[in-house]
């Protein structure tokens, strides 16, 4: 069975986690449910607080993306 191929990459841990958009449909979801400031973007990814993250990736993976 082959794995479906991730539409967001997660890293990091502790305080912060970097979430990287990868897929067109991704980028997409991230400008329609999510307000970032400038500052979150560090080149392909945007920094949250690590008590936003889980609901972020249970969100997207809700809505059908793919969180790794």
């Amino acid at each position: 069975m082959r794995k479906a191929r991730a539409d967001v990459l997660v890293s990091g841990g502790g305080t912060v986690y970097l979430f990287q958009p990868v897929t067109r449909a991704a980028r997409a979801w991230v400008e329609e449910h999510v307000q970032l400031a400038g500052w979150q973007w560090l080149g392909p990814a945007f920094a949250v607080e690590h008590r936003y993250a889980q609901d972020l990736a249970a969100g997207m993976s809700g809505d059908g993306l793919v969180v790794r």
